[in-house]
Formats: C-alpha cells, structure tokens, sequence
C-alpha cells in the first residue's frame, strides 16, 4: 500500500489526481491523509470527490472516506476497463481537472475509450479546454499515448455548464521517451479571446494588447462570442516551435480591467519566448505523469513551480523512476527522469 501525507509540498489537490490516477495505473492501494491540508477549506470537495468517483469507476475500486471534507481516503484498484464513461463535475467544478486522473489509466486500458465530461471547461486555476487540445495532447502523442478532444459547450466559472469529448487510444506499440530539451524554430504564435454573455469589444481588446505588446510575432487574432450557461471572459496565446508548442491564459474578472487580463498573458509569454525552453510551466506539470509511464524522458522549462517538484515526488511513490533538475542558464532549467530498478519489484509500464 502506498501512503501518502497530503501536506507535503504544495498541499493541495494535484496531489490526489495524481496519486488516485497512479494507483489505478499500477493497481497498487492508496492511503492519502491531510488531503488539501494546506487550503483554507482543507478535505475534498465535490470537484474532487468527482475525481475520485471517476477512477473508482474505471478501474471498479473499493473506496472508503469519499465525503465531502473528509481528508483520509483509502483507495483500492481493480482492473482498468476500457468503455464509454459519462462523469459531469457539477456547476463550478473544472472538468479538465477530472481528466487528469481519469485519462491514464485509459490510456493504459488496452482498448480505446470514450469519455463525456460535464462541468467547468475553461475555470482559473486550471488547464482549458484549449490548453489540453492544443498543447497537452500533442506532446502525449510524442510519447506514443494518443487522444483526441472535442467541445460541444463552453463552461466558465462559475456557472460552469460545459461539455466536452474525449476519445483515448492506447499506444500501439513501445512507449517513447520523449526529448523536449530544444524547441525548434519558432513558428509564429496566435491569441484567442472568447466572451460569453459579455461585450465582444472586451475580447477584441485584450488580443490587440497581446499583439501590442509580445516581444514574437502573433500571426493570428481572433475573437468568439461563445455560447455559455454563465458570463465568462478567457484570452489564450499559444506559441508554435518546431518541436512543441506552449499556451498562456488570462481569465476576465470583475473588477478587474481588460488591459490588467492581457498583460498577465503577454508578460508571461514574454518570459518563456526569451528562456529558449521547450515545455512551458504548466504543460511540465502535466508530462511527468505520462513519461513515468513510458519509464523516463527530458524536457526544458523555466524554474520549475511547486507543484511540478510535488508531483514529482508523487510519482516517484508508484513508479520505480527517479528525475534530475538541472538549471541550464539564469532562465532555464532540465529536468530529466530515468528509469531505477527497485529490489524485489520489477514492473515494466512501457
């Protein structure tokens, strides 16, 4: 059984999608304490009791102490069944959130699968809609793991209401480890805003202020008026390299004016485009898991962020890996993870 202090590091819930997402991918048992110690309302909450509840269904596991604040939860896997699954997150809850612990083990499943996500798609303080489709699937598929994701419905915080579409591929063959160590020639960028129930003109600002002030060029600008349960304002800059591609977001707020939105984006972007790394900070979040998988890989960031160091940590409980951070210059770091054989356990996942 594989115990877990929830405190530790970053102390939220990233923990617990990673760790529910490993223990089905190994079939080892979880034990989480402190869950979301570090929050001012510590204990699950319905977001992540819907994370729970998915994996659990995936992979038919015995849970104890799923309840609404409870902060120990005990988690024991079955056999991963590819299917067609159905999960809806509920008002505000971000659905992109649910997919990062339901999607590996699918991808693990040996067949493909179909999942419908119901709930927040594009939500502050978590990866959207966009980010997964245009950054994040890709790099899967550098590794060998392949997804496609369509949205049917937009869903912002905190009226949430969206849906989206996810078909997962199991590797046909050997898992990869990926090198994401240079990004390649840059490509050009493109910003989009999209608006719901809000005056376009506040989108169409905040992409001519990204485009104002990048220090790259921006090929493409756009603006949506979308169809939403709720108001919502989101303004997305995605640039394009040979070998990647990396995504930065700003989310509209009351109180908050458009000007202050797009300049949190620009600045951003800005720093990354003159780190010459390849993986921006969220998307290093979120490979770690799916190179353990693979047994190793390489990537190049800016300084890694905590959560990132965390989730290292995490998987390093279930997986016989180990990783390596190296600062490369005054803005860029490597990170490197490889394989380690473990006495008396010899599980091969690639």
């Amino acid at each position: 059984m594989i115990r877990i202090d929830g405190s530790q590091g970053e102390g939220g819930g990233q923990i617990l999608r990673t760790a529910l997402a490993l223990s089905a991918c190994t079939g080892q048992t979880l034990l989480i304490e402190n869950i979301r110690a570090k929050r001012k309302k510590p204990g699950l909450m319905r977001q992540h009791l819907s994370c729970v509840h998915a994996v659990q269904e995936i992979c038919s596991a015995t849970v104890e102490g799923d309840a609404i604040s409870s902060q120990t939860l005990r988690f024991e896997p079955g056999q991963i069944r590819a299917g067609a699954y159905h999960f809806a997150v509920g008002s505000a809850g971000s659905a992109m959130l649910v997919l990062q612990s339901a999607l590996p083990p699918l991808l693990l499943a040996g067949k493909p699968s179909q999942l419908i996500l119901e709930g927040g798609t594009h939500n502050p303080m978590s990866p959207p809609f966009h980010f997964i489709s245009e950054v994040f699937v890709p790099a899967l598929a550098k590794i060998g793991f392949n997804c496609s994701c369509e949205i049917e419905r937009w869903g912002f915080y905190p009226a949430g209401g969206g849906k989206l579409r996810v078909t997962a591929t199991p590797a046909s063959g050997k898992l990869k480890h990926a090198d994401l160590c240079t990004p390649g020639k840059f490509n050009g960028s493109s910003v989009l805003a999209a608006v719901s129930k809000i005056p376009w003109e506040i989108g169409d600002d905040e992409c001519k202020t990204v485009v104002n002030a990048a220090d790259f060029a921006v090929n493409e600008m756009k603006t949506l008026a979308v169809d939403s349960p709720g108001p919502g304002n989101i303004v997305m800059l995605r640039l394009d390299y040979e070998n990647c591609s990396a995504m930065f977001t700003g989310f509209g707020e009351l109180g908050v004016s458009r000007k202050k939105v797009a300049a949190a984006v620009y600045r951003e972007a800005n720093r990354f485009y003159k780190s010459a790394a390849a993986v921006d900070p969220h998307l290093a979040d979120q490979l770690l898991l799916p190179m353990a998988l693979a047994g190793g890989g390489c990537f190049t960031t800016t300084e890694p962020t905590e959560h990132t160091l965390t989730n290292m940590k995490i998987i390093e409980m279930f997986l016989p890996v180990s990783h390596e951070i190296s600062q490369v210059s005054a803005k860029l770091w490597k990170l490197t993870m490889q394989a380690v054989e473990r006495q008396a356990e010899k599980q091969c996942f690639a």
